[in-house]
């Protein structure tokens, strides 16, 4: 065979091994997907990144939204078909009546340092009931740092109807307290960290853990219909999640790289920090000590069954 020949051989056996994968690639399907691009949605980023989402015959694309008030948007009205959101504005929405489901785990809080109020270094504020009639900063009115405050001051001796809430950036906290402000702020690591090295600011408490020891804080969730018109893609999508949650618990080194470029923080950054904790299972428990403060906080007129608001064809 000349080389000619040979050349159109190899060009020819190229293109039927190709054929698999382009058939391949044409059976996947696509979906837009979108959340804050806070760590919580690691998963996401590092099952679309190390092919886990092709794995499972989907072609996801992730966009990065301001809030998960737009996240919540973009789903019902139909831009995406998943969306990752806190799980406060799901339980919200819920409530007003959005036909929506939760499809997927998030991030889990159990009890850490990571996040909580601050305060100055020489304030007197120790307790909740120091707190009462004081100024505290949240990134906004009736999130979980609204849901987490309250909770907290109530159980250590305060009243939270006398407490103050103001809504400043989290990048802003610090120099709020330190300026005089406020009495405290709520923040989240790497900026809680940068804040304590300072050494003007002091760690008063860790409000989450007034809410309850272990619960699922952000989800992923999708309308109703569609999780009802479309079972092998919405189970797909959860196999997925779960598998990459699995993997980037145990190697959060490994996942630096890709939260590094949807969040646009420097991967040294990320790479210091201490890293969120990623839900494998869809477990009602792990929802209802939310939905529970939320009602106790009058977020939602009443509290209800978590059960209602996961897809009952993905209920662990």
């Amino acid at each position: 065979m000349d080389k000619i020949g040979r050349r159109s051989a190899i060009a020819v056996a190229a293109s039927l091994l190709a054929l698999p994968l382009a058939a391949q690639a044409q059976g996947l399907v696509s979906i837009k997907a979108a959340g804050v691009p806070e760590d919580s949605i690691t998963p996401a980023l590092w099952a679309a990144q190390s092919g886990l989402f092709r794995k499972h015959g989907l072609d996801v694309q992730i966009d990065a939204q301001r809030s998960g008030s737009a996240t919540t948007a973009g789903v019902v009205g139909g831009a995406y078909q998943f969306g990752k959101s806190s799980l406060i504005s799901i339980i919200a929405a819920h409530a007003r009546g959005f036909p929506i489901v939760v499809v997927a785990p998030g991030g889990v809080y159990q009890s850490n340092a990571h996040s909580g109020l601050i305060v100055k270094s020489d304030s007197p504020i120790r307790t909740g009931a120091d707190l009462n009639g004081k100024t505290i900063a949240v990134s906004a009115l009736n999130d979980l740092y609204t849901i987490g405050a309250y909770s907290w001051v109530d159980a250590h001796g305060g009243d939270s109807s006398t407490v103050k809430l103001v809504e400043i950036p989290i990048s802003a906290v610090f120099d709020a307290v330190v300026g005089g402000r406020i009495d405290a702020g709520n923040t989240i690591d790497p900026e809680l960290h940068n804040a304590l090295q300072t050494r003007k600011v002091r760690f008063l408490a860790d409000t989450d853990s007034a809410i309850a020891p272990r619960f699922m804080y952000t989800a992923w969730f999708a309308t109703l219909d569609y999780a009802r018109n479309n079972r092998p893609i919405v189970r797909n999508f959860q196999s997925a999640i779960r598998e990459a949650a699995a993997f980037s618990n145990k190697n959060p080194g490994q996942t630096v790289d890709a939260l590094s470029k949807f969040s646009s923080v420097d991967t040294s950054v990320i790479a210091k920090m201490p890293r969120a904790i990623y839900g494998t299972v869809l477990d009602p428990r792990m929802l209802q000590p939310l939905i529970n403060a939320t009602a106790r906080y009058k977020v939602i007129p009443a509290t209800f069954d978590a059960r209602d608001l996961i897809d009952p064809a993905l209920r662990d």
